[in-house]
């Protein structure tokens, strides 16, 4: 096989293979001792593809992104070392991308980040030398020609990196074009995560209208375990982009054990996922509900079921 087909990590092999991928996510602790994560963490080994590491969630002070996605490489787990734009100009970033190479991450997830106003610390300066989609044209010309965008050479092995790139799904209205995504991709993104979405009618006609744009990309299409209608609200109406439908916050609503029907509708939720063309597997997120996500991952019987539609 040659060097450009043979896959750079073991999400992208999984992405190639034709079968439901899930990922997940978890947020590092505030802390210089990594145990707390790797507590959290290990439950997810041999249950997901990879693990995302937040950087600086929700434009807080957590530890390192980069050491945290190290600990989960020295422990058998396959990161997504998220970068954001917020933090760092392009100098720190390229910095942070040779270092994730030499630490053995291969899995990089482009965000724009969080705006400082919304957190703790509101005061902090927000970089963005570059955006999402220029930080992927970088990381993606840096791999593809081995050297830095002033042209000095990067020498030791090639840069094997797998880009992310983060999407909302929307009900796309009549005439809607995904334009943001398509820049993306043609930047260099090799997969894309989403925002919560648990609606799955319109993650159907989110990944129809993609294929009809002619876009052909992995999705792993953002879920959670929610613990109760005042979380789905919550989410609903602080986290961007994130769609809840009013059916699942009275289900939440009128159950006797709401965290365990929380449970329950993400389990039918990635059943439904993994029977809808254009989709290539789900990334579980609970940011304050960790212990979930095996549960719902276990139960819902998903991960690795052959994909009818496959994208690769």
């Amino acid at each position: 096989m040659s060097e450009e087909r043979r896959a750079a990590s073991e999400l992208q092999a999984r992405l190639r293979s034709g079968l439901f991928v899930i990922t997940a996510e978890i947020t590092p602790p505030v802390s210089t001792d990594p145990a707390e994560f790797l507590r959290r963490a290990m439950p997810l080994k041999g249950l997901v593809t990879a693990v995302n590491v937040t950087d600086g969630a929700g434009a807080k002070v957590h530890l390192s992104s980069l050491a945290t996605a190290h600990f989960l490489v020295q422990s058998g787990i396959e990161p997504i070392f998220q970068m954001t734009c917020r933090d760092r100009n392009r100098l720190a970033l390229q910095g942070d991308i040779l270092g994730a190479a030499s630490l053995g991450i291969r899995n990089i997830l482009v965000l724009g980040g969080d705006d400082p106003k919304a957190g703790d610390q509101p005061e902090a300066k927000p970089v963005y030398d570059v955006d999402s989609r220029s930080l992927l044209a970088m990381a993606h010309a840096m791999r593809s020609e081995k050297k830095l965008p002033s042209g000095t050479p990067i020498e030791g092995p090639p840069l094997r990196l797998v880009l992310g790139a983060a999407d909302v799904p929307i009900d796309p209205p009549p005439g809607w074009e995904p334009k943001g995504l398509k820049a993306k991709i043609a930047a260099g993104a090799d997969f894309v995560q989403t925002q919560f979405c648990m609606d799955t009618g319109v993650v159907r006609r989110y990944t129809q209208r993609l294929a009809e744009a002619g876009l052909r990309i992995p999705i792993l299409v953002g879920v959670a375990p929610i613990p109760s209608a005042r979380s789905a609200r919550w989410m609903r109406d602080k986290l961007y982009g994130t769609i809840v439908p009013d059916a699942i916050i009275e289900r939440l609503e009128r159950a006797p054990d709401p965290k365990r029907e929380g449970r329950n509708i993400c389990i039918e939720v990635l059943r439904e996922l993994a029977a809808i063309p254009g989709v290539g597997g789900a990334h579980v997120m609970a940011p304050m509900n960790f212990a979930e996500i095996p549960a719902v991952i276990t139960e819902s019987g998903v991960a690795g079921r052959a994909l009818a539609h496959a994208v690769r």
